[in-house]
């Protein structure tokens, strides 16, 4: 997979293909890490888009002028809830059309947030709407579940504007906050009043930006990922080692879920699972926690995976990803944990995103001995 100062694409620009929206779906629900919303809903608008004669151009970043305006795109809120609002594209470009109303300019191109789950998705939709072309980037290279855990927000960049719209034709700019945990509180009680779910515009970004504070060919790594998968499931070969393989990863755990303890609260989908292993860790149990996205993973009581390093449950068969929403007892799963990019290894990333910023009392240990740098 390509990292952030690993050699570009080749190409400045490509039309993907309905098998590369096909791929980014499985690559991107890997790397949601069990949030970013299920893929599926928004997989099946683009299918209906590129039968409709609709496409999406994907640009390196490292082409865009550094005075170009990005719009920073995804869905916010519980997971849960997500899957009783069917995704729909003219909801998610709502947002957009609000910021440039109220900068009073149109953008040059489109960015998701996160590549993790259907928020790797969502600018996909905006983007066949409107011609736009998508920024082979984002601002986590997996999931996160708040304002303030994002590259640029390690970086110190600005927080707003934000726009917010819900299906109930409510709209909600913040034109200003103090900080990017304020943005997190405001945008957050929002979000929760109407409903837990929210289509939003963040705070936008220059080409400058994001050419030195995104993760960056992210919606590459997404569908080469999920391509791995694909191939691997019609070859009747694994697809977990695929996974492994493609991503530098490490399997942490194989086993059964027995217990799922699950509650939306606060904008958030908060709980653990636990999970019986099974095979080489028959004898052995692991807890996995979660806001949203896995958060720390605990082997026989001991902590083994923690943020930043992405932990993802995958289905031991099939190697698709497996969202904090949907785990349920008797899945046999894989628990996978693969490296974090640079920037959250530091230590303001890791305050942003470590242990700590999810309420363990734990310092941050990678299970990698090298990182992505």
């Amino acid at each position: 997979m390509t990292t952030q100062t690993q050699r570009a694409p080749s190409q400045t620009s490509r039309i993907l293909s309905a098998d590369d929206i096909e791929a980014l779906a499985v690559g991107a629900w890997i790397l949601g890490t069990g949030g970013g919303g299920d893929p599926y809903h928004k997989l099946l608008n683009m299918r209906i888009l590129y039968e409709a004669g609709r496409e999406v151009t994907l640009i390196d970043p490292m082409t865009l002028n550094d005075d170009a305006v990005i719009a920073v795109v995804s869905n916010m809120g519980a997971p849960l809830v997500g899957q009783e609002r069917l995704a729909d594209p003219e909801f998610a470009l709502k947002p957009v059309r609000m910021m440039e109303e109220h900068m009073g300019r149109k953008f040059d191109a489109i960015m998701s947030l996160e590549i993790g789950g259907g928020n790797g998705m969502h600018p996909m939709q905006i983007a066949a709407l409107t011609g736009y072309p998508v920024v082979d980037a984002d601002t986590m290279g997996r999931a996160y579940p708040e304002a303030q855990m994002t590259s640029v927000a390690v970086a110190g960049l600005r927080c707003y504007p934000l726009t917010m719209a819900d299906i109930r034709d409510n709209e909600i700019i913040i034109p200003r906050a103090a900080s990017w945990r304020w943005m997190e509180r405001i945008s957050r009680k929002a979000c929760t009043e109407i409903g837990s779910v929210a289509a939003t515009c963040k705070a936008p970004r220059t080409g400058a930006e994001i050419k030195q504070h995104g993760v960056l060919y992210s919606v590459s790594n997404a569908i080469a990922l999920g391509s791995r998968v694909i191939e691997a499931r019609a070859a009747h070969t694994d697809p977990i080692e695929a996974v492994l393989s493609a991503a530098s990863g490490k399997r942490m755990f194989q086993g059964k879920v027995v217990d799922v303890d699950r509650r939306a609260t606060e904008g958030f989908l908060r709980g653990k699972a636990v999970i019986e292993g099974l095979h080489d860790f028959a004898g052995h149990e692991m807890v996995v926690h979660f806001q949203n996205e896995f958060s720390v993973a605990y082997l026989n009581g001991e902590p083994v995976v923690m943020t930043p390093d992405l932990i993802c449950l995958l289905d031991s068969v099939s190697g698709e990803g497996i969202g904090t929403d949907v785990l349920r007892f008797g899945q046999r799963v894989s628990v996978l944990a693969l490296p974090a990019p640079a920037v959250f290894l530091t230590d303001q990333g890791i305050a942003a995103v470590g242990p700590r910023a999810f309420g363990f009392d734990l310092d941050f240990k990678s299970v990698f001995e090298e990182s992505w740098t």
